[in-house]
């Protein structure tokens, strides 16, 4: 237990300042400052009597007086599509990690997938004046690109590859990602094909290549269909719905139904069962994301996996380094993918 001083200021009409803390811990003012800048330089025991004083006091360290002195603000801004994907979560995660324990805050804002609503938010960070930008895609309104240029801070893309990024990219190609799983599923031995996804634009663009690998080996018959919004089972349930009324029939052809998502390709795998439809004996499934769930379906689910958080650890060290002066190895840095073979796909031959 750590003692105060016994009679405590009277500072519910006046704003708490560092001095106040200071006399209420009993240390001095530039103790105080350098256990919120500096917390490794002051003692444990001191550490935590100022602690305490902050907690009593209700003090809230003014960041913005000190970024002023030294143009820095210890903020990056984050922007995600969406926060209920796990694959965004967990390169989110691993930024915030790796920022916490260089003593940054993030600042979070979310786009919904639209440029236009990226710029908004955008605009409104820059005003925040953040040390660095980390972005997710690069596909961007030619006004954003402009402004986070011009702005002068550290930027890097995520989840893609360019061949012209703003500044730093960490990512992997979509449309690789979409003709490899082509040539895979090819190589397994499947013949007829179907294509669920939804309007975000990479996972369009990964559908887009798988058509085109395999219309490359003259097959150009692929149902396909696209939701509107974020990846749900329902939309994986529907999907597969609508094209097996009747189910195909034993020594036919499977279906490979092949998801731009690891949820949509979970709500197939449900209507599969519910339909008494044997997996992947009549239908195959194909996931991407490889998402905490994918290899505990039944069947385990065969996809894509992206590692998340070594994209999110990647893009926030990059990011570091540049903001501590460093030189980066490499303004694009390809993290790659890899194809997982489970269950719920099949050699065919």
């Amino acid at each position: 237990m750590v003692d105060l001083p016994a009679e405590t200021p009277d500072l519910r009409r006046a704003t708490v300042t560092l001095s106040d803390v200071a006399r209420l811990a009993g240390v001095a003012p530039m103790t105080v400052s350098r256990y919120l800048n500096q917390p490794a330089t002051v003692s444990s025991a001191t550490r935590l009597k100022v602690q305490r004083a902050i907690e009593q006091t209700g003090y809230v360290h003014n960041r913005l007086a000190g970024s002023l002195r030294s143009n820095r603000t210890r903020l990056v801004a984050v922007v995600l599509p969406m926060v209920t994907n796990p694959l965004f979560s967990d390169t989110f995660q691993a930024i915030n990690e790796r920022l916490a324990q260089a003593g940054y805050q993030v600042l979070l804002g979310v786009s919904g997938y639209e440029r236009e609503q990226e710029q908004e938010l955008l605009e409104v960070i820059l005003s925040r004046r953040p040390d660095g930008i980390i972005l997710t895609g690069t596909l961007h309104t030619p006004a954003s690109r402009n402004r986070l240029r011009a702005a002068g801070v550290p930027v890097v893309e995520t989840w893609d590859l360019s061949a012209e990024p703003i500044d730093m990219l960490v990512g992997f190609s979509h449309e690789q990602a979409g003709r490899e799983v082509a040539r895979h599923l090819l190589g397994l031995g499947y013949r007829r094909f179907a294509l669920l996804g939804v309007d975000d634009p990479r996972g369009q663009r990964r559908a887009a290549s798988f058509v085109q690998a395999l219309a490359e080996q003259g097959i150009d018959a692929v149902a396909q269909r696209v939701f509107a919004g974020a990846p749900s089972l329902a939309q994986g349930r529907e999907g597969l719905s609508a094209w097996l009324t009747p189910a195909p029939g034993p020594g036919e052809q499977p279906l490979m139904v092949v998801c731009t998502s690891d949820t949509i390709a979970q709500g197939v795998l449900t209507e599969a069962a519910a339909r008494g439809i044997a997996v992947p004996e009549q239908v195959a499934v194909m996931g991407f994301g490889d998402m905490a769930f994918a290899a505990h379906t039944f069947p385990a689910l065969s996809t894509v996996r992206i590692d998340g958080a070594l994209m999110g650890h990647t893009a926030a060290q990059r990011l570091l380094d540049r903001l501590q002066g460093l030189p980066c190895e490499a303004v694009v840095e390809d993290i790659g993918f890899s194809l997982v073979q489970r269950q719920s796909t099949a050699t065919l031959r």
